[in-house]
């Protein structure tokens, strides 16, 4: 009985890795302890990983147990992904004779396909129904070594230009706006005490731009709606939003670029000045509503990166977004209002402003109509106070 992977079954392999790396942008995921398989991810597909298994299994109880390891290994995928279901195809190249494969597909997300050739791939109803471009893409002219050349070459490319476009968007830069921001706020603190009484004055706070629904709604200043973000009140106020903004905002500013970011920033602290005028008529300032739609931006870009930001997504971002929240309803004086409108407009202009080689534009045009459905929901909200 033969064991080993003969001639045929590696070039397959190599010509489902071809296709899967160069031709639908499934990128190779490293397991601990995982031998005679590869694993492949692309969380945007229909198949969201793909399973080529070379490891030979001679009967049904193997399979059983190769389904079961595979389901543990899915689970934790789930959860550093925020996935409620990692649909999953399992390509077996090495299969005895005595396994019954067909009472095993479909389980639990798993589809299982065994291949021998070619043949058995580009005739697969399973196969052909998410990748209907299989059986023309594996077909090449080369033979032999000459096409063992081709397909790792184009493979390393491939990997290479992924890694290109991974350390674009990772690598650190000047956050040159996010200084000018914090600039900015510092000045117009500073300036309140020269050239009036103080940031805890209320006639001192409005003539600097505070928000107030009455000055915005009747006397028709809407630009107390932007102003606002950049006054503060109090030192305590001011030091924890710059340092919130010098720690978050950097970050955005690294993986947007800096007209996104300035357009995520601004746009957040309307949607933040205007829930928060629905719900009080007091004096309001403060740039916690543009912060929060940065730390929906986080939230945003955590999810199409989750691969590389699975862990930190689900227990730093996520977490800090709960707590400052939950703080909120349970402080008085916290405009919390600002805080949710600030965040939900942050994940809705960072659809709009979309992220480089992951956006598409579909997508941003939803970020579109979610953010003039959710200006629409707040002007509702004004209207019936």
């Amino acid at each position: 009985m033969n064991y080993t992977i003969s001639k045929e079954n590696e070039e397959i392999i190599m010509k489902l890795l071809h296709y899967f790396i160069t031709d639908k942008n499934y990128n190779p995921v490293v397991l601990k302890g995982a031998q005679n398989e590869i694993w492949l991810e692309n969380l945007d597909s229909e198949y969201k990983i793909i399973r080529i298994v070379s490891n030979y299994i001679h009967n049904d109880e193997q399979l059983n147990f190769d389904i079961f390891r595979t389901q543990q290994i899915m689970k934790s995928i789930k959860k550093k992904t925020l996935s409620f279901k990692v649909p999953t195809l399992s390509i077996f190249v090495n299969l005895g004779e005595n396994v019954h494969i067909n009472k095993q597909a479909n389980f639990d997300y798993i589809t299982c396909v065994n291949v021998k050739n070619i043949d058995d791939v580009v005739k697969n109803n399973q196969v052909l129904e998410v990748f209907p471009d299989i059986k023309k893409t594996l077909n090449y002219k080369e033979e032999g070594l000459s096409l063992f050349v081709k397909l790792t070459s184009e493979i390393n490319k491939k990997t290479e230009k992924d890694a290109l476009e991974a350390e674009a968007v990772f690598k650190p830069k000047k956050p040159s706006v996010t200084y000018a921001l914090i600039l900015i706020n510092v000045l117009v603190f500073l300036a309140m005490y020269l050239f009036g009484n103080g940031s805890e004055d209320n006639l001192t706070l409005l003539r600097f731009g505070a928000n107030n629904r009455t000055l915005v709604l009747q006397f028709h200043q809407y630009y107390r709606l932007l102003t606002s973000s950049f006054v503060h009140i109090g030192l305590l106020h001011l030091f924890v939003n710059m340092y919130s903004l010098f720690v978050i905002g950097s970050q955005i500013e690294n993986f947007f670029g800096k007209i996104k970011y300035l357009f995520i920033y601004l746009g957040s602290a309307v949607f933040g000045s205007l829930l928060s005028i629905c719900f009080s008529n007091s004096i309001s300032a403060g740039a916690s509503g543009a912060i929060f739609g940065l730390l929906g931006s986080m939230l945003y870009f955590g999810y199409h990166y989750r691969l590389f930001l699975g862990n930190t997504l689900y227990s730093q971002i996520i977490p800090v977004i709960l707590l400052n929240l939950a703080l909120g309803f349970l402080t008085t004086g916290i405009d919390n209002a600002c805080h949710i409108g600030g965040l939900i407009g942050g994940i809705f202009i960072s659809m709009i402003c979309g992220l480089k080689y992951k956006s598409n534009k579909h997508e941003r045009i939803n970020g579109v109509v979610l953010s003039i459905i959710f200006l629409v929901f707040i002007l509702y909200l004004l209207n019936n106070i």
